[in-house]
């Protein structure tokens, strides 16, 4: 850095290092321009949320699809997108834009950039969202989530090694523990940043650091890109931003990202001229669970759900059609929070658990994250529940394991909260779910679509547990999971053209200012809409940001 109080001077700012901010200044370097990257966390956070990720991608039509028999195209992509975000605003004109590009991006050129970067992909795709509608409604008609090898660190690596590789060439300067609080602007120009100095740390990746001030910088820059995510750390923020359509924010979440996930730049680029759209949208899981091991204050994982657990509300009446694990995410949200209850349960037996509970998380999946084959083989086909499953099982604070139908519901009603479940009702939905496998016919959905989801070839080998009654003896002991919601990801964002210039209440572009990731809404302030097809979040990051680094280099 210059001497205190001479401005340090760039080519390309770039705020926030998670993955859309350090594929951008990766982008910005390669084109020969001089980047600073700042983020308010210590170094050790370099990748930002993405490194926590599973690190599912969307992709259409690929080879790994092809294999498995999925005839997938790019009309029938864009159908489903349409479908599921529900674009109906005025404000949603440079969403269905950015929509329309993003999908030609995962039809084409994805894959193969991301390939000659390096990345490698688990070749079973994952069948997400799933909807459970007619044709025109949400979800993906086909499976297109693909899970990269490596995860989120995976994914990461490559950005994390190009942005060091044009550091040691002197192109990159890194600032950690800096926190931006105002973008600087000069004849209507944005031409940098100003902000904090935090006190240094040493804080392990994702721990909550010291918002200790010690000193001051200025840095300027010709082009500034804003990529510093969403709100999902800032609860206050989530609830003064909770769409009425979902009904009332849950007294109780779990945090489903770390604390500096806490949208401190939404003002920050709104006091610069940035118009912030569609900040209603947002999406958080209904399958939360409270991690046993914490890492960031009120740290949540949530489970990636199979579709055979029966899903019942706080008082133990079993959720409607299409509201199945893994089929709807939002519709979930949204019936669950008309019941008055924060919390909702799966019951399953160990069977279930055993093929189809997957933690979300990097950390969560050891197998896949370091690329071990060997134990790959053993936790996904071997017999018994994953390691980091089998951990919640014996210390998740919401699980309760027991033999008997009885046992379990008295277990339940013993957590807090249980109080409000109906021990005939839950008696009630158990028994005559179980009576509908007893032959090859059948009036539940749910049984319907998992009979179904079994045809996917990829289900059937490491997804979805053989039919069989919950309340067979041989498939036990007997497991209800409390379910918490869980915050993740703003839909909403600054808005941007297919440049990704910041544009401004009069929609022209903000001249110098650039966005990026979920601070833009993963692109255009809103490319999902009302709701995500999944494996969308990370390669809106890679999109977005890419187009972010290319247009700031440039224009420069």
């Amino acid at each position: 850095m210059p001497a205190p109080g001479t401005p340090h001077r760039s080519d390309v700012l770039v705020i926030g290092w998670g993955l859309a901010g350090l594929v951008a200044a990766g982008e910005a370097a390669a084109a020969g321009k001089t980047v600073t990257i700042v983020d308010q966390e210590p170094r050790s956070n370099l990748g930002g949320q993405a490194f926590w990720s599973f690190g599912g991608l969307f992709f259409v039509d690929s080879p790994e699809q092809r294999r498995f028999g999925i005839s997938d195209s790019l009309e029938l992509a864009r159908q489903d997108w349409l479908g599921t975000a529900g674009f109906d605003r005025d404000e949603d004109a440079w969403p269905r834009r950015w929509a329309e590009a993003y999908l030609d991006f995962a039809a084409g050129e994805k894959r193969p950039w991301l390939r000659s970067k390096g990345v490698g992909f688990f070749p079973v795709v994952g069948w997400a969202e799933r909807g459970g509608y007619n044709a025109l409604g949400p979800g993906n008609s086909v499976p297109r989530f693909h899970i990269t090898w490596g995860t989120g660190p995976g994914l990461v690596a490559p950005f994390r090694a190009a942005l060091e590789t044009a550091e040691a060439d002197g192109l990159v300067t890194v600032l950690p523990r800096h926190r931006v609080t105002g973008l600087t602007t000069r004849d209507g120009h944005v031409v940098g940043a100003t902000g904090d100095i935090l006190s240094p740390s040493a804080a392990d990746r994702g721990v909550a650091t010291s918002r200790e001030v010690v000193g001051a910088f200025e840095i300027e820059a010709s082009a500034t890109i804003v990529s510093s995510g969403g709100i999902g750390g800032n609860h206050d923020l989530v609830r003064r931003n909770w769409p009425a359509r979902l009904g009332t924010p849950p007294d109780h979440m779990v945090t489903g990202v770390p604390a500096y996930v806490d949208g401190s730049m939404q003002a920050v680029s709104d006091a610069a001229g940035a118009r912030l759209i569609n900040g209603d949208r947002m999406w958080h899981y209904v399958e939360g669970l409270h991690n046993w091991d914490p890492i960031w204050p009120a740290h949540g994982i949530r489970i990636l759900p199979g579709p055979s657990s029966v899903w019942l509300d706080a008082t133990g009446l079993r959720l409607p059609p299409p509201l199945y694990p893994g089929f709807d995410t939002l519709g979930t949200l949204e019936h669950l929070r008309g019941t008055g209850h924060d919390h909702s349960w799966f019951v399953l037996s160990q069977r279930i658990v055993e093929k189809e509970f997957t933690l979300s998380g990097s950390e969560q999946n050891p197998d896949l994250t370091g690329r071990d084959v060997a134990l790959l083989m053993r936790s996904r086909l071997g017999k018994g529940a994953a390691g980091p499953v089998q951990a919640f099982l014996d210390n998740g604070e919401d699980f309760v394991v027991r033999d008997s139908l009885d046992d379990l519901i008295a277990g339940m009603r013993a957590m807090p909260g249980g109080d409000v479940l109906d021990p005939a009702r839950v008696r009630a939905e158990i028994e005559a779910r179980d009576r509908e496998m007893d032959n090859d016919f059948t009036k539940d959905a749910q049984v319907a679509m998992l009979r179904s989801a079994r045809a996917y070839r990829g289900d059937r080998l490491i997804r979805t547990a053989s039919p069989h009654r919950l309340l067979d003896p041989d498939a036990g002991p007997l497991i209800a999971v409390k379910l918490h919601v869980l915050t993740r990801k703003s839909l909403g964002g600054i808005e941007t053209d297919l440049q990704s210039r910041a544009l401004g209440a009069d929609g022209a572009p903000v001249p110098g200012l650039y966005a990026a990731g979920e601070a833009s809404g993963f692109g255009g302030g809103g490319v999902h809409g009302y709701r995500a097809l999944e494996g969308t979040f990370l390669g809106g990051c890679l999109f977005s940001g890419r187009s972010a680094g290319r247009a700031a280099a440039a224009a420069v």
